[in-house]
């Protein structure tokens, strides 16, 4: 089970991100744990300057903007 964090103040942006993520999984059949992280001394944490921020087991894959399909389909499928 993969990990995620969506890193963010809880703009529509960042529940969007989520969202996505979620329905994406579901299409895919991969088991993950979504979590909404929207403190900000946690998102400073991760070194983030602008969400929402995605960070799929420790790692920080994307940040700044709503990914697109194709690269969540790529983090799920890693």
């Amino acid at each position: 089970m993969k990990e995620i964090k969506v890193l963010g103040t809880g703009c529509a942006k960042c529940i969007k991100t989520a969202e996505i993520i979620s329905k994406i999984a579901s299409e895919l059949n991969i088991d993950i744990q979504i979590n909404k992280v929207t403190d900000p001394e946690i998102i400073m944490a991760y070194g983030v300057m602008s969400t929402p921020a995605i960070i799929i087991d420790e790692i920080n894959v994307h940040s700044g903007s709503i990914p697109h399909r194709q690269d969540i389909e790529l983090w799920l499928k890693k």
